[in-house]
């Protein structure tokens, strides 16, 4: 990271710290469908809390009520019933101070293609109120690797370029909650790297970071807590570790040293399968089986070990499980 980079980020500091950064309680959104009297359910009765400085991944389907959480907060879709707060401002009562405690990055790629990056900082700064002699446009840019191309076109940029302007957009007022909303969409493995690398430094220095995101190894690597919605409801919400911890399945993949044409009649009881000649897979709880017991079984029943791999359930499996297979989607 530039030093211009660490300057921008040692004065982000936010006074009046709440437990909660966002909070939601009993949150619902109906839809009028068009051309007939029903309505859609987008969101129904939600009640969450994001702590401060958490890196919070909102998982959920296609059409689970991500977007409308998401727009809720950011002042663009307004709710049936239930409260939104940020950062412990109303979203309806406080609105002004609410939009100013809340950065989102879209998954679109909206940017003024005839704006420089640095003119549209200060655009951005302006409509936020943001003194001139407050602005941080240069450093934000050296941040996030655009200070080279500070006076270039915005349609002269790499896609990779235009998601981090987007990020850079939405810090301009300092938030001390940021949402992103599939920031890593088409981006090449090398950005994706750099924009978490930048990401994660701004969790680090405080910034509460709100993720939404398809890439289900990201959520379970970057964040702290998971939040599953499916249909307009909150199914899960906990911990990660906790999350995975609950699962309670792994597998075993064994290497024998002689092929077989089928699973050994004393490996029945352990939910073993044959994967090739000489593999073997054994799906298993821990909580209830121990690994030697079937490395004990496989000697007993006269085959030699020549490796072993086990496979820890992931964040995918309870997704899965949660959504009954549904895909994670924006």
């Amino acid at each position: 990271m530039s030093f211009s980079a660490q300057a921008w980020f040692s004065k982000i500091s936010y006074p009046d710290l709440p437990d909660a950064a966002v909070q939601l309680q009993g949150l619902t959104k109906h839809y009028r469908a068009r051309g007939r009297q029903a309505e859609k359910l987008a969101l129904d009765s939600v009640t969450l809390t994001i702590p401060r400085g958490s890196f919070f991944a909102l998982l959920g389907p296609n059409g689970a009520g991500k977007s409308t959480l998401i727009n809720i907060l950011a002042g663009l879709v307004t709710k049936s019933t239930g409260s939104a707060s940020i950062w412990g401002f109303d979203t309806v009562s406080q609105e002004r101070q609410a939009r100013s405690a809340i950065g989102v990055v879209p998954q679109e790629l909206n940017l003024d293609p005839f704006f420089t990056p640095r003119e549209l900082l200060e655009v951005q700064a302006g409509l936020y109120g943001v003194p001139k002699a407050e602005r941080r446009t240069d450093e934000i840019l050296a941040a996030l690797g655009l200070a080279d191309k500070a006076h270039a076109y915005a349609r002269s940029l790499s896609g990779g370029m235009r998601r981090r302007l987007l990020v850079a957009k939405a810090m301009v007022h300092s938030p001390p909650v940021l949402v992103l909303d599939e920031p890593t969409a088409g981006v090449d493995i090398d950005l994706r790297r750099q924009l978490w690398d930048y990401i994660k430094e701004l969790n680090r220095l405080g910034t509460t970071i709100l993720l939404t995101t398809h890439y289900l190894e990201e959520a379970e690597t970057l964040c702290d807590r998971v939040a599953i919605i499916d249909r307009g409801r909150l199914v899960a919400h906990d911990e990660t570790r906790v999350m995975l911890g609950q699962l309670d399945s792994k597998i075993l993949t064994v290497t024998i040293d002689c092929d077989i044409a089928e699973v050994p009649p004393a490996l029945a009881g352990f939910s073993a399968s044959r994967v090739s000649g000489r593999r073997l897979a054994f799906q298993y709880k821990p909580s209830h089986t121990k690994v030697g017991e079937i490395l004990a079984a496989l000697q007993a029943a006269g085959l030699g070990i020549n490796d072993v791999t086990t496979e820890e359930a992931d964040l995918e499996d309870i997704f899965l499980r949660l959504t009954n297979g549904r895909q994670a989607a924006p």
